[in-house]
């Protein structure tokens, strides 16, 4: 059997919160499951920024407009 997470009282406050799941299995979850879900949540913000920018190089791809 697995012993409880090796964390802050705080650090356990704010991952529940992010993880939307209870304190108390949040301390009871297996090692492996929770860095793939904070793995997720660092992915996500990422994900979302990337499909607001218009490009890569943060420029328009569109063409001015001759008049």
């Amino acid at each position: 059997m697995s012993r409880p997470l090796q964390i802050s009282a705080d650090t356990a406050v704010k991952l529940a919160e992010q993880l939307k799941v209870p304190i108390e299995h949040l301390m009871h979850m297996p090692r492996h499951i929770l860095l793939q879900k904070m793995a997720e949540l660092a992915s996500a913000p990422a994900q979302a920024q990337a499909s607001e920018s218009p490009s890569p190089s943060g420029q328009s791809t569109e063409e001015p407009k001759s008049e």
